[in-house]
C-alpha cells in the first residue's frame, strides 16, 4: 500500500443541517424530518488546522479496517500515536498507512489484510510517525 499526501486542511466553517432522526438502510421510516441544528464538518471531524491533513490511500492492505484504495483519510499530526492506532508512517523514507503495535519495546506496523505480512521495525530502521488516522472518507457514486 502506498499513500499520496494531499496537504493540510483549511478550516472551512461551512455549516450543514443535522437532522435528529436516524436514516435506516432498509425500509424508510415514517418519522418527519426534524432539523436539530447546523454543524460544520470541521466540528464533526474535529479538524484543527494546521495539525490535520488529507492522505489518499492506494492499495488494499488496510481493507480489514474499512480503509480501501481511493479513500481519503483525515490525519491528525498533533495527536500522539498509541498502540493500536492506525497511523501514517514512513520507514526508511517509504510512507505507508498501517496499524501501530508496540510490544515490549518492539514496534510492528501491521496491515489489516492477511495477504500482507507485518513490518517489524529493526535496529537501524528510520521510523517516523507522521500522524494518527482519525477518519476515512469514501465516495459512493459511480464516477
Amino acid at each position: 500500500m502506498s499513500i499520496t499526501i494531499l496537504g493540510p486542511l483549511m478550516a472551512g466553517g461551512a455549516e450543514l443541517p443535522l437532522y435528529s432522526f436516524q436514516v435506516p438502510a432498509g425500509f424508510p421510516s415514517p418519522a418527519a424530518d426534524h432539523l436539530e441544528k447546523k454543524i460544520s464538518l470541521d466540528e464533526l471531524l474535529e479538524i484543527r488546522a494546521p495539525h490535520v491533513y488529507l492522505v489518499k490511500i492506494e492499495g488494499n492492505s488496510m481493507q480489514g479496517a474499512g480503509i480501501f484504495a481511493g479513500d481519503l483519510v483525515i490525519v491528525d499530526r498533533g495527536r500522539e500515536a498509541e498502540h493500536g492506532d492506525i497511523v501514517i508512517a514512513a520507514i526508511n523514507c517509504e510512507p505507508m498507512c498501517k496499524r501501530l503495535h508496540r510490544r515490549d519495546g518492539h514496534v510492528v506496523l501491521q496491515s489489516e489484510n492477511p495477504g500482507f505480512p507485518p513490518i517489524h521495525i529493526m535496529e537501524g530502521d528510520d521510523l517516523l510517525v507522521w500522524g494518527v488516522v482519525r477518519y476515512s472518507v469514501r465516495a459512493h457514486d459511480k464516477a
